[in-house]
């Protein structure tokens, strides 16, 4: 199977000058609409989500799933954590599951059936339309939104809004923040191939994570008395810093464990009803490990660091004192 494991694949541009790291813009940006005003309406049963429990993009989709209870109204396929020369898998792997739709062997298809001269890098989450036969969107920011309100007539808890309209400036605003810093920051940070573009991504990285633990001492969450979509956008790369970015990546002046309050706070949503079943650190670590043959060679995958994430958060006593 090495022969088949991939290496580093960048779309077109994302190798930058200087050896930065750019990532390319998402393809498909149509959107599902509660009141069918788009070419997409939402209706039950009609959409299928295509993700991969290691890449932390998919996984916000899939947490998003889940706590909206729309387990019965969109169906849902993993591909496998190991990416070949093609890209993303089905294999039926444990942990991971065949093509429920169209019985492909890879996403790939999924991009090709949706446009034949598509030859940009291939990517997770896939928002498809079984009645067009075609990717409606897989931009994973787009993708949690819509699977916040759109589907509520089909979801079992139509009442949570993860997106409150009062609250979507201060919202957008931290998540373009932590999206330059934190989630691309890594990245960034991982794929440089000079040490100035290294040093461009790292340590606002960790000036954003120094803030993020700062603000955190005096609130529960990021935005409101409750979880929002930027506490899950967050969340993801939290949940991947320790076990992979830190070592894989370089990212490595600190650790999330180090931060008292970053380290409580990943701990807190971990435990949040239904998200722990979300999580997959296996793949995790061998998506990584074994698939960035250009960063590990050796694909030998570690075995730490050992995590307990269900050890007791703490964060019930953070008062918001913003």
């Amino acid at each position: 199977m090495s022969d088949l494991l991939a290496t580093e694949t960048f779309g077109r541009g994302e190798r930058a000058d200087g050896g930065r790291f750019n990532r390319q813009s998402s393809s498909f940006r149509d959107w599902v609409t509660a009141d069918g005003s788009s070419d997409y309406p939402a209706q039950a049963g009609r959409y299928h989500l295509y993700v991969s429990l290691a890449c932390p993009w998919a996984h916000r989709t899939v947490i998003l799933r889940e706590l909206k209870g729309l387990q019965a109204a969109i169906g849902m396929s993993i591909v496998d954590p190991i990416r070949d020369k093609r890209g993303w898998t089905f294999t039926g792997a444990p942990g991971t599951t065949e093509d429920k739709v169209n019985g492909w062997s890879h996403l790939a298809q999924a991009y090709t059936a949706t446009d034949p001269g598509f030859d940009a890098r291939i990517t997770v989450p896939v928002l498809w339309d079984t009645q067009t036969g075609r990717i409606v969107n897989n931009e994973s920011a787009d993708i949690i939104v819509m699977l916040n309100s759109a589907f509520d007539a089909f979801a079992a808890v139509p009442d949570l809004d993860l997106y409150p309209q009062q609250l979507r400036d201060e919202i957008d605003a931290i998540n373009e923040r932590v999206y330059e810093n934190v989630n691309n920051g890594v990245y960034r940070s991982g794929f440089a191939s000079t040490q100035e573009a290294y040093e461009e991504a790292v340590f606002p990285l960790f000036d954003t994570l120094d803030a993020l633990d700062e603000h955190l001492a005096t609130r529960r969450y990021l935005v409101a008395d409750q979880p929002t979509l930027a506490d899950w956008r967050l969340f993801t790369t939290l949940l991947r810093f320790d076990p992979v970015y830190v070592g894989h990546f370089k990212c490595n002046l600190r650790r999330i464990a180090d931060y008292p309050h970053l380290s409580g706070y990943l701990r807190e949503l971990y435990q949040w009803p239904g998200v722990a079943a979300t999580v997959d650190l296996d793949q995790i670590k061998r998506h990584y490990y074994m698939t960035h043959g250009g960063i590990n060679p050796s694909r030998v995958v570690p075995a730490g660091p050992v995590l307990d994430l269900d050890e007791p958060h703490g964060r019930g006593g953070v008062e918001d004192r913003s």
